[in-house]
């Protein structure tokens, strides 16, 4: 969407506090031993508590309130109870939501305790990635010119990036216009950044792999050769200058 009022901007503010407090507090809820299936009926409860309705379950009929993908799984994991999670884990979790007709996108990953899998230096470069990523965004960029800027940044660090999952626009609903906002140069993407905008910007930054993989339950997607992915996503206002961070609340910088 477009804003082209304080009331909107008010609007989106409020559900991007919703998601960012939620992701921020399941992050410092989860620990060893406990279920992905806990960890989201916990961020489900504070959704709810804040007004906010899980955009994935209210879009797609996903089987949860949040998405939780644990150590290969890149995006869109079913909270389990089978699954549970272990010190050193790779963890995703990516919370979006609706609030009285506005929509946040806003994820993260973390590792859980100790860094026994040596996957810290994994999130770091997702999350600095992103940060530097987000201090070239303006009106009049082109898309694909982020794109290449993750793709390299990504490279110097060592790392490579997941081409089939996309940032996109958002505002009134999940998924809008732009459609795909790649972690990778697009050539045939000519489309640019427009003020006043509202977009969900997201990094995957992987150890090997360029392709996520769908696996049989439908929803989760998985990397084939064991390669580990961070991620880490904002929803932002495109200005002429610093985009506002809407998001910035779950503090994923730190």
């Amino acid at each position: 969407m477009s804003i082209t009022s304080q009331a909107e901007l008010a609007g989106l503010q409020r559900i991007s506090a919703a998601v960012g407090t939620t992701l921020k507090q399941m992050r410092d809820y989860a620990q060893p031993g406990m279920t992905t299936k806990a960890l989201d009926e916990y961020g489900g409860q504070i959704l709810a508590a804040l007004g906010a309705k899980s955009a994935p379950r209210l879009t797609y009929g996903f089987p949860g309130w949040t998405c939780i993908s644990v150590n290969n799984e890149v995006a869109h994991g079913i909270p389990s109870d089978r699954k549970v999670l272990q010190a050193g884990d790779l963890v995703n979790i990516d919370v979006s939501a609706e609030l009285d007709g506005y929509w946040a996108d806003n994820g993260g990953s973390f590792v859980l305790g100790a860094d026994i899998h040596h996957h810290q230096p994994l999130v770091d470069a997702s999350r600095q990635i992103l940060r530097t990523a987000l201090g070239r965004i303006r009106g009049g960029v082109r898309i694909a010119d982020i794109g290449g800027l993750i793709e390299a940044e990504a490279r110097k660090a060592g790392f490579r990036v997941i081409k089939n999952l996309v940032g996109h626009g958002i505002g009134r609903s999940l998924h809008e216009e732009p459609k795909e906002i790649p972690c990778f140069y697009d050539r045939y993407n000519l489309k640019r950044f427009k003020k006043n905008s509202v977009v969900a910007v997201e990094t995957f930054i992987s150890t090997r792999a360029t392709l996520a993989h769908p696996l049989s339950d439908g929803w989760t997607l998985a990397t084939k050769d064991g390669s580990f992915v961070a991620q880490h996503e904002h929803t932002i206002v495109i200005t002429d200058g610093a985009p506002i961070i809407l998001t910035a609340a779950n503090r994923i910088w730190e």
